[in-house]
């Protein structure tokens, strides 16, 4: 059992900090097994091209784990169960490839794919446990929104940018006396608003969790503006909604759309400030910074700590789970639990009440 093994890994989903060290992780884990590991680029359409497979070892994986993004690549567009295919006639369809895909990995005598995604991909992962193949999940997103885990990686970096662009407003907001949004990502789940806005020293804090009132907003920094503190921020998170209405649609600014693409409540904030205070407004979005670039020392240690797990399971032949952090330990969880279930901000959490207790609004 500990010669042989064949290992496949992937990573899926929007990119995040930690990626490759969970690679070196995996890698350098199997090769003290004397394991062999091969990356399977571009998420799961690697398992479809399969000249897109390299092999890994510790000479080019070793060191990586300080260096952001993901050195197989990633995408949150290659879905085996309905990937789009054009057709003779030019029209696109989609289609079930997953057939294809269990065909190629045991053609290609993979013993275990690792599997390194969100809720999204760990979902397709589950499924193609469902249709044979053995899969040991390992959670990764910005967001922090899977159930399973205390934590996931690339979360702590992001709350990290984050606070540090909103350090960076204070100064220039004060200077001004403006008014200044932040929007920060999250979408359903308000934990890195919450996270970043309170070390961040924000006046108002909107969360998916918690619909907003505008004129609970607009009275918080008038309060603000008797008592001589003439600027504020706001940090809102990408699914925050007014009370009554849906979040913020990114192409239209609308409110409420059934099709909503998360994205523009910062602008929609700054806009009805600025109408309802007269109050000089701007919004930023730091949309993609947060993803980017080294990841903290937290989500470096996370990572090899959930790669290092994936490998142990695997050598435990307890495939169909998920690495999580179960404090103090790593340890494996069934990828059906993993899945379906968002952790969201609980409004009764010491967070929240902190947040309040020291004077932040959260708009309601």
């Amino acid at each position: 059992m500990a010669r042989g093994m064949k290992i496949a890994i992937n990573t899926g989903g929007g990119d995040a900090p930690g990626l490759n060290a969970v690679i070196e992780a995996v890698v350098m884990s199997a090769y003290h097994r004397g394991w062999e590991v091969y990356g399977i680029k571009n998420g799961y359409t690697g398992l479809l091209n399969t000249d897109e497979i390299i092999p890994l070892t510790p000479e080019r994986v070793r060191g990586i784990s300080s260096i952001g993004g993901t050195i197989i690549g990633t995408t949150n567009k290659g879905n085996p169960f309905q990937m789009p295919i054009t057709n003779m006639a030019g029209e696109t369809e989609i289609r079930d490839v997953s057939d294809k895909v269990v065909e190629n990995f045991k053609r290609l005598r993979f013993d275990c794919l690792v599997a390194v995604g969100g809720d999204g991909s760990l979902k397709i992962a589950h499924d193609l446990y469902s249709k044979g193949i053995p899969v040991i999940g390992v959670p990764k997103t910005i967001d922090n929104d899977l159930k399973a885990t205390v934590i996931t990686f690339g979360f702590d970096t992001a709350v990290s940018i984050a606070t540090e662009a909103i350090d960076r407003l204070h100064s220039t907001a004060k200077s001004h006396e403006r008014i200044m949004v932040v929007e920060v990502m999250g979408r359903h789940a308000g934990w890195i608003a919450l996270n970043s806005g309170i070390s961040g020293s924000a006046s108002v804090i909107l969360i998916p969790e918690i619909p907003f009132d505008m004129d609970k907003i607009c009275e918080h920094i008038m309060e603000r503006d008797i008592k001589g503190e003439r600027y504020a921020i706001v940090v809102a998170a990408e699914g925050a909604a007014p009370k009554g209405g849906r979040a913020i649609d990114k192409g239209s600014g609308e409110v409420g759309r059934q099709d909503v693409v998360l994205g523009g409540v910062g602008e929609y904030v700054a806009k009805e400030i600025a109408k309802k205070t007269g109050k000089d407004t701007r919004s930023l979005v730091l949309g993609h910074l947060q993803r980017g670039g080294s990841p903290t020392t937290f989500d470096r240690l996370l990572s090899l700590r959930f790669g290092a797990a994936a490998v142990r399971l695997i050598e435990e032949k307890q495939f169909g789970k998920m690495v999580a952090l179960v404090p103090p330990d790593v340890k494996g969880v069934p990828l059906e639990d993993a899945i379906g279930h968002i952790k969201l901000v609980s409004l009764e959490s010491d967070t929240v009440r902190t947040a309040r207790d020291i004077g932040i609004s959260f708009g309601d």
